[in-house]
């Protein structure tokens, strides 16, 4: 059994992360500035042995008492709505945060487990994306906020691990999607699905051609806990390689839900990705993992979510 830190531990993935430790015996320290994150995400951990919620902005000074042996950084606003909504408080959190919850694993001698992402590749020249590529990304773009904090953490994390030799793990996440994520996400799957249920017509960026490899919550998960179980340091891709066009899981989501939806088109935003695909032969070859959840199904499981939520609302 481990004390594990989850920072952004109320937010989508930091919530799941939780649920996952405390299941498999972990004790867990829960911190979140509620910016992004849901008490609602992690309610019925509270009262629950081994878990503490404690809201605080890790941007500022981070200090746990007591022995902790792995810090897990999750905190970050990941959302498109969110880089010209709070743009200074992403740049905090990647860079602050970082360096914040670095030293708080460096003092309790534990290791730092970064959630780093896909958007440090950027704009992609490279397809599909293998750990090796450094990326095409726009610094002073209204993506850049989040890219190019990103890319920070992951520089500081390595140079704490080359000069202080901490023991780091750096994953790079692709398209997650599943139950807990914000209705008003501005993510495609969430954005659809929400569209969907409520007979709206759903909106896609662009002519839809540009590509995202899409990965259920419940696979991203066991990838982060190979990868920090393992003694690989990363950067590693953790994501499905299995590729469509927007426009593909906009008639997916129609179809699957029964929707009469209409699909309308919409401009592209700024610096918005072409395409998106993980080389996970890293991934298969040093953690033995791959995802197993295809689309179809996740949008099944993850529209459950959305209808039981929206339902309540209305209540």
């Amino acid at each position: 059994m481990a004390r594990v830190v989850v920072t952004g531990g109320a937010g989508f993935l930091g919530s799941h992360l939780c649920h996952r430790l405390l299941e498999r015996g972990d004790e867990v320290v829960c911190l979140d500035n509620m910016v992004t994150g849901g008490l609602s995400n992690i309610s019925d951990l509270f009262g629950r042995r081994g878990f503490t919620f404690v809201e605080h902005d890790v941007s500022t000074y981070v200090w746990v008492p007591g022995e902790v042996d792995q810090v897990l950084h999750f905190a970050s606003p990941a959302s498109p709505i969110d880089f010209e909504r709070i743009p200074i408080q992403i740049l905090k959190v990647g860079s602050l945060g970082t360096h914040n919850a670095l030293g708080l694993a460096k003092a309790k001698g534990a290791r730092f487990f970064l959630a780093s992402t896909s958007e440090v590749y950027g704009d992609p020249q490279v397809h599909p994306q293998p750990e090796s590529y450094w990326g095409n990304v726009n610094p002073i773009g209204p993506r850049g906020v989040y890219d190019e904090a990103k890319r920070f953490a992951e520089a500081m994390t390595m140079a704490y691990h080359r000069h202080h030799g901490l023991d780091v793990r750096i994953v790079r996440i692709f398209n997650t999607y599943g139950p807990q994520m914000r209705p008003d996400d501005g993510r495609a799957v969430s954005n659809f699905i929400v569209q969907a249920l409520a007979g709206k017509p759903i909106s896609v960026y662009g002519d839809g051609s540009q590509t995202r490899s899409f990965t259920y919550v419940d696979d991203e998960v066991r990838g982060f806990l190979k990868l920090l179980d393992s003694d690989v340091v990363g950067p590693m891709n953790i994501g499905n390689p299995t590729e469509y066009t927007i426009l593909e899981l906009a008639e997916m989501v129609i179809e699957v839900l029964g929707s009469s939806s209409e699909i309308v088109f919409e401009p592209l935003p700024v610096d918005d990705p072409t395409q998106r695909k993980p080389d996970i032969t890293q991934a298969v070859a040093k953690l033995g993992w791959q995802p197993e959840v295809e689309l179809r199904t996740g949008i099944e499981r993850t529209a459950a979510y959305f209808r039981d939520l929206l339902a309540a609302d209305d209540d």
